[in-house]
């Protein structure tokens, strides 16, 4: 293993350990958002539902673009002009006091978003020789994780369920994790991949790329409902919390389970991982889908702390099927030249997580926060409708394998 992380590129080891802070300072503050908006401003569940959606929303119009343009101008200008406007929007939040601005400014968020996540995965593709590549989207992903199991109790304590200041902090974070970027660049430019724009396609030409992939097209249509259900964790069951009377202080009891869900992560990642590798990443996928919507039939159900935290468990357990293998799903389906368009485009499927708060709020001002059940199997049973496409995705897979086969060996 040490060998192995000796061999990962320092440009890598950036992305890697800037993800961490990164995350770190965003799980503080965005997670506590649909608190803050209800408890605060006042705004009723669908208001709050709607803003927070509306960075996901964001992303999705722009996550293809993102991606294309990385291919088409190269990684280190994107990157680096997302990264500092990134920083910018923080600041915005850290001094907004009415709704409309928090709508903007999580709009620009999954803006920013939408830029600077497919590009950087993009270039450790770029930079990381295909032994290691699972070994990198693992540590990026537990790198994540690491930054998200601090992040929420630091962020309780600071205040962030009644305060807009811990948006300075993640700010001024961004600004430090952008200059270190600008100096890596600077350093490391003869190891970047060689950008031309001799065969660059159009935006047209490169959409064509991936809608003509059916595999590809099955697994986006699938996984976009594995967001759905991945996105009521962070709006739907943080609103459901506060506002259920029968639960005492559901802002600290949330902060303690995402808390939970990022140690989860870094317990279970390696041997999942290492499980999983031996099977195809749809296989995964599918899983994956079938955790997070067992684990929202849960915690409608759940009455106590013990079972809302082995719900929190198996939903874990799910992401990380999703969220790891997906990496590299892509990475193995995507040709070189592509990668930056396929890591884009999969961000469609972010529209779930567009949905999630708004169909969560819905539901929640519908039925009532004390209506668990009412609320979350209806959730469940949304999310459970990607099975179908992911088990197609599989089967169309499969055959494409079997054609491979048979023409080598007729060869």
């Amino acid at each position: 293993m040490k060998h192995h992380l000796q061999q990962i590129h320092p440009l890598a080891w950036t992305i890697i350990i800037g993800t961490m802070f990164g995350r770190l300072v965003t799980s503080m503050s965005i997670p506590f958002l649909s608190i803050y908006l209800t408890r605060v401003l006042g705004a009723s569940p669908t208001e709050t539902g709607l803003t927070v959606a509306v960075s996901s929303l964001a992303g999705v119009l722009i996550s293809f673009y993102g991606g294309y343009i990385s291919d088409r101008i190269g990684r280190q200008i994107v990157m680096l002009v997302s990264v500092f406007s990134w920083a910018g929007v923080f600041f915005i939040f850290s001094s907004a006091q009415h709704l409309w601005v928090f709508f903007i400014a999580n709009t620009l968020n999954g803006l920013c978003r939408a830029f600077f996540e497919p590009t950087s995965r993009a270039l450790l593709s770029d930079i990381t020789p295909s032994q290691h590549k699972l070994l990198v989207y693992n540590l990026r992903y537990a790198a994540i994780n690491i930054g998200v199991v601090f992040g929420p109790i630091i962020g309780l304590y600071l205040g962030s369920a009644e305060s807009t200041y811990p948006f300075v902090i993640s700010g001024m974070v961004y600004v430090v994790y952008g200059l270190v970027l600008s100096f890596q660049f600077h350093v490391r430019r003869g190891d970047l991949p060689k950008h031309t724009e001799t065969h660059a396609p159009s935006l047209r030409e490169a959409l064509a790329t991936t809608t003509r992939d059916r595999v590809f097209l099955l697994v986006l249509i699938g996984t976009t409902f594995c967001e759905l259900g991945f996105g009521h964790f962070g709006s739907t069951l943080a609103q459901y919390l506060t506002l259920n009377p029968n639960i005492e202080d559901g802002s600290r009891m949330f902060s303690y389970m995402f808390s939970l869900n990022a140690m989860t992560v870094l317990i279970v990642q390696y041997p999942i991982v290492q499980t999983a590798k031996k099977y195809s990443p749809i296989a995964s996928l599918i899983v994956g889908n079938i955790l997070i919507a067992g684990s929202l039939l849960l915690f409608g159900w759940a009455e106590g702390l013990v079972l809302l935290f082995i719900s929190v468990i198996l939903f874990t357990i799910g992401e990380v099927l999703l969220f790891t293998m997906m990496d590299l799903f892509i990475d193995r389906i995507a040709k070189p030249e592509n990668k930056g368009i396929y890591f884009g485009t999969i961000g469609f499927n972010h529209l779930g997580s567009v949905v999630a708060p708004v169909f969560g709020g819905l539901l929640l001002g519908y039925f009532g926060a004390e209506n668990g059940v009412s609320v979350f199997v209806p959730l469940a049973l949304a999310t459970a409708l990607g099975l179908p496409f992911l088990w197609r995705a599989r089967q169309h897979q499969l055959s494409r394998e079997s054609k491979k086969v048979f023409q080598t060996s007729a060869q």
